[in-house]
């Protein structure tokens, strides 16, 4: 799919209608930004399954939650009841999935499809699986928006989710990947490495013709690129992120400096923030000095698949993505609710970027 050249004006907004959410700050998008807003991280020791042999001991787990097929039936139950989709609508629903690779892949996207009766559940076409790792989730919510905008599709339903689980725990602890001292700070000159963390997430992406809600969000502009560098590293110049954030502001018809908020994939590695921040100057050229640049992993951890959306009821709010990396301009409650907590913040370890 071709990315939007300099001329290249706002495309028509897909909505998102419907959202729930779930993360070790609790369910639901009022404890998501009660939680960060508090400026506590989630970390703790992981009670899931034993870690005593590895390196790492910490993730940000939420204590009751699920088997990741149940929580992603939940999700999506709970975004079309938010979006005010009755079973009708659902059953006609395509289901796009991000969820982690493997042999029962299969078998875990036609479970989520049959136990929410969208898409596939009911009789319709199978749900289309993203399983291309920590862009999985964005992937999937941009296919939704612009096959809605160029009048394919009138709606979908985004779903993502990822647990933390033994085996890819073990894997980033052997690779070295994991913060050493239990804690995440993204952009930070001190940073260790990432911690890991629970969630799943499922949105209700439509066209304004048939949505039946309010609009929590316009997806206004997105862009996808890659860099080719490295089978596991980024280049350390961010061309690749660079381009993918140019094309979301050009679709958007955005300029740098218009943007209200950055919210940085930033996972607190010491190559990937680095190649972030430098996409970051790249793409905002001067603008990146007042525009607001933070992430959120310092509190929530890396969830590999679950795509980060933040829950407005403004329909003015809209919201660019970049490949796994987003652009948002917030809305001014939330704005004022940043602003009222920042004295708060200052005193922990809620990292401030800019």
């Amino acid at each position: 799919m071709a990315e939007p050249g300099p001329g290249t004006g706002p495309a028509p907004a897909a909505l998102i209608t419907g959202l729930a959410v779930l993360s070790a700050l609790g369910r639901g998008s009022q404890a998501q930004l009660a939680g960060v807003l508090d400026g506590v991280p989630a970390f703790a020791p992981v009670r899931r399954f034993d870690v005593s042999r590895r390196r790492a001991r910490a993730a940000a787990t939420l204590t009751d939650a699920g088997v990741l097929a149940d929580e992603l039936v939940r999700a999506v139950v709970d975004a079309c009841r938010d979006a005010g989709l009755d079973g009708a609508a659902r059953a006609t629903c395509p289901l796009f999935l991000a969820v982690h690779g493997g042999p029962r892949t299969a078998a875990l996207a036609a479970g989520v499809a049959a136990g929410s009766r969208v898409g596939g559940g009911a009789g319709g076409k199978a749900p289309r699986v993203y399983t291309t790792a920590c862009v999985s989730g964005s992937t999937a919510l941009i296919d939704a928006a612009a096959l809605i905008g160029d009048g394919v599709l009138e709606r979908a339903v985004v779903a993502a989710g990822y647990l933390v689980e033994p085996d890819q725990f073990a894997l980033f602890d052997a690779g070295l990947a994991l913060s050493r001292d239990d804690a995440v700070r993204p952009f930070s000159a001190g940073r260790s490495g990432l911690l890991l963390g629970d969630a799943v997430t499922a949105v209700v992406v439509e066209s304004s013709a048939v949505a039946r809600r309010p609009a929590l969000v316009a997806v206004a502009g997105w862009g996808r690129a890659g860099d080719a560098y490295h089978p596991v590293q980024p280049d350390p110049a961010g061309r690749g992120l660079a381009r993918a954030i140019g094309a979301a502001l050009r679709r958007a018809g955005i300029a740098p400096g218009d943007v209200g908020y950055v919210n940085a994939n930033a996972a607190g590695s010491v190559l990937g923030d680095a190649a972030e921040a430098a996409a970051l100057r790249e793409a905002f050229g001067p603008a990146v000095d007042t525009v607001p640049v933070s992430s959120t992993k310092w509190c929530t951890g890396t969830a590999w698949r679950a795509p980060r959306c933040s829950r407005s009821r403004s329909p003015r709010w809209r919201c660019g993505r970049a490949s796994c990396r987003s652009t948002r301009a917030t809305s001014d409650r939330t704005r004022r609710a940043r602003s009222t907590s920042s004295s708060r913040r200052r005193d922990r370890s809620a990292p401030r970027t800019r």
